[in-house]
């Protein structure tokens, strides 16, 4: 591969400067991807590219036979990488792993990149000690000499490697089954038992487990015979090598040799590791009380506890249940007990329905024999089994399975329904723009509306992309920052018009020019909400603690805790425009001598105040039904009432927001029905006689000045009443 890389380029370079290359194998065939550099558009691209197909397709066949349909050219390339090279959606690729490893890779093409399907690559220093391993079995004279220089060079190998792949996890597996196979013929020691853990420590990073998960697709049983080695392992220590205690960033191991007085003592461990996007330490207490010890006595106890070993066996597919809590493995040679008590850490706050579990080997499951909950508090999950071997706690997610798809239909089928209003409320207003903005307080009152429904209507799009898409691509965290976004901006509209009733009824005289009022309008109605967005987002995401894990929004189980620059805001302007609310209807019960409203403003004061006291509470009871969710998420109710409220929001603020207003109603009625006003304006213009009819009895001599009376029964079916007040009338005389 190497030596026709290096004649493509030889053949290729001269009459193609700018243009470098990249080939790869797949299934036999060459792959070229190109890339013209300094291109100043697409269309230049493609040009270049196509003027180089013939040329490339020339020389490729001067060297090998090429097929036809095995050259291609991408308009534009889906996937690309240094590593994988160009590919269009759903191309598979197989490729020899890099210098110095063994094996090949199998990549897919996806809208997110390339996806890495099967990788078995393996450090060639790892296959010869996987090979040494085989031979020990063979070979058992002076086991333990050889098992301590086999593990001691796979500890420097495994540390010494750049990365851990999926071909060498399943390598360091084999190498300790391998291993632990011999126990019966040779102990341990102290040293090996050391490298051992320090093994075990780097194959369970955090960093690994995506190619853990990559490994397990073919060798399901991977991550249990791993965990069947180490106890193995761990049994060989000598009694005389105890005390021993091992503490690593992801396992933590610690050996006692027992004394004559177990029985009436007891036993009892703890472990902590150090916190992992979580607000405390992640602990586990291990206690077997006086009495419960069977005879005969053990020799040694050993206790070994892993931060992310239960995260890699495998659970049932019929299980929506995840590991929460560390793996606690208690291994007492030739001995048994009635009963064992342990304390789990939560790992996850937001999960719940704690089960008590073992990891059977002989069926490779979790199962729950022996074992139930003894108690559950807010951080920690108690239990008690009659036997020994490797516990853990598992516990569902805050949503019950059954209620998922009724949740699901509700919001979508609301959120369809608030798109709908949410573009109807934007059309009304633009219809009757200029007809309901007479006055500055009506202006900037619709000014409102507008953006509340275009917020609305943005995070609603948002929301439903961040519903299709893959939880762990960028397209999801884009989501979740421009839902929080415009979530947050319709809050901050709401306020103004909160600030804008308040303004016109308690400030009566003071007037603010409409440019700058928009103008701050605007800067907090979306600059706000702009500053809280980007700061929580640079203060969380580099932690990875912005988003869910199983879901696009923001992280509420986490230290970090994100949601809290959504939720602190929103629920305060909540309480805010209701304190507003309050405060006006005061003032306009009981006003001040001299600060009654113009009736125009009088009118629009009570618009504003409809909308924000029908629309003020029902938005914040849908987050506030949506924290009540999160504290009691087994509760149907909750989560039912919580997705209705929330999917309907766009049709509440058509409804309150648009409907409510007399006059944008009258109006848009009127628009909707033109033949019954032609109708019944043609009946009044063909009658004979005209008839003056006021509201309010006519009296001109109730007001000084001139009344002239007009009628066009041209244009118009009205009869106009013009004052002409005594001043204006003898400035015309």
């Amino acid at each position: 591969m190497r030596n026709l890389q290096k004649t493509f380029w030889t053949h290729l370079l001269p009459s193609t400067p700018n243009i470098p290359l990249e080939l790869k194998c797949r299934d036999g065939s060459i792959v070229v991807g190109y890339e013209v550099v300094g291109s100043s558009g697409t269309s230049e691209l493609l040009s270049g590219i196509e003027q180089m197909v013939e040329k490339a397709k020339t020389y490729l066949r001067q060297l090998y036979t090429l097929e036809e349909n095995s050259f291609r050219v991408f308009g534009e390339a889906q996937c690309n990488s240094i590593a994988f090279g160009f590919g269009s959606e759903n191309d598979e690729y197989t490729l020899p792993c890099s210098l110095g490893y063994i094996g090949n890779i199998t990549v897919r093409c996806q809208p997110s990149g390339w996806h890495i399907l099967e990788e078995m690559c393996v450090l060639s220093e790892l296959e010869e000690l996987k090979k040494n391993s085989r031979e020990l079995a063979r070979n058992s004279t002076d086991a333990e000499a050889a098992v301590s220089s086999l593990v001691q060079k796979l500890s420097m190998v495994i540390q010494q490697s750049p990365s851990t792949t999926a071909g060498n996890l399943a390598s360091v597996v084999s190498i300790l089954g391998n291993i632990s196979s011999l126990r019966k013929s040779f102990t341990v020691s102290n040293s090996t038992m050391e490298n051992v853990i320090n093994i075990a420590d780097h194959i369970l990073n955090s960093a690994s487990l995506t190619n853990w998960t990559v490994l397990l697709k073919k060798e399901k049983d991977a991550s249990s015979q791993l965990l069947e080695s180490l106890e193995n392992i761990s049994t060989l220590v000598p009694s005389t090598a105890l005390p021993l205690t091992f503490s690593r960033d992801f396992i933590n191991w610690k050996g006692i040799p027992v004394s004559a007085n177990l029985s009436n003592q007891g036993y009892n461990y703890e472990t902590e590791f150090p916190p992992q996007n979580t607000p405390s330490p992640i602990t586990g207490h291990v206690s077997i009380g006086p009495g419960q010890f069977k005879k005969p006595l053990p020799h040694t106890i050993i206790s070994m506890t892993s931060l992310t070993l239960g995260n890699i066996l495998p659970i049932a597919e019929n299980n929506n249940a995840q590991v929460n809590g560390p793996l606690i493995s208690i291994i007492i040679p030739n001995s048994s007990i009635d009963e064992i008590s342990l304390t789990f850490s939560k790992m996850k706050l937001n999960l719940s329905q704690p089960q008590c579990v073992f990891w059977d080997f002989s069926h490779l499951q979790w199962t729950d024999t022996g074992c139930h909950l003894e108690n559950e508090t807010a951080n920690l999950v108690t239990c008690l089994c009659t036997h020994l071997t490797s516990f853990s706690v598992l516990m569902s997610s805050i949503v019950p399975p059954a209620i998922v798809p009724i949740v699901k239909w509700i919001t979508f089928v609301g959120l369809g329904v608030s798109i709908g209003s949410l573009i109807l409320c934007l059309t009304i207003q633009g219809l009757f723009w200029k007809q309901v903005n007479k006055n500055q307080t009506s202006h900037s009152r619709h000014i409102c509306i507008v953006n509340i429904a275009l917020c609305l209507l943005i995070a609603d799009v948002w929301f439903i992309v961040a519903a299709t898409v893959d939880t762990n691509s960028g397209v999801c965290t884009a989501a979740v920052f421009f839902a929080h976004l415009f979530y947050l901006s319709l809050f901050f509209w709401m306020l103004l018009l909160g600030f804008l009733l308040a303004y016109r009824v308690i400030f009566v005289f003071h007037h603010m020019a409409t440019p700058l009022m928009v103008a701050v309008g605007f800067c907090l109605g979306y600059g706000c909400p702009l500053i809280i967005s980007i700061v929580t987002f640079l203060v969380t995401q580099p932690s990875d603690g912005y988003k869910r894990k199983d879901a696009c929004w923001l992280n509420w189980s986490d230290g970090s805790k994100p949601l809290l620059a959504f939720a602190v805001p929103a629920l305060t302007i909540v309480a805010v425009n209701l304190a507003v609310v309050l405060l006006v209807l005061t003032k306009l019960w009981r006003p001040a001598v001299g600060e009654r409203l113009a009736q125009d403003n009088k009118a629009t004061v009570k618009r504003i105040g409809r909308s924000l006291l029908v629309l003020t509470p029902l938005l914040g009871l849908t987050w506030g039904f949506g924290i009540v969710t999160m504290a009691d998420g087994q509760n149907l109710s909750w989560h039912v009432i919580f997705a209705f409220l929330n999917a309907f929001q766009g049709l509440f603020i058509l409804c309150f927001g648009i409907l409510l207003d007399s006059k944008l109603r009258q109006l848009l009625l009127n628009k909707l029905s033109p033949l019954s006003c032609w109708d019944q304006t043609s009946k009044k213009l063909s009658d004979s006689s005209v008839t003056l009819r006021f509201e309010k009895p006519f009296n001109p001599f109730q007001q000084k000045g001139c009344y002239v009376f007009s009628y066009t029964s041209e244009s118009s079916h009205d009869i106009m009443l013009t004052q002409f007040s005594s001043a204006e009338q003898s400035g015309e005389s």
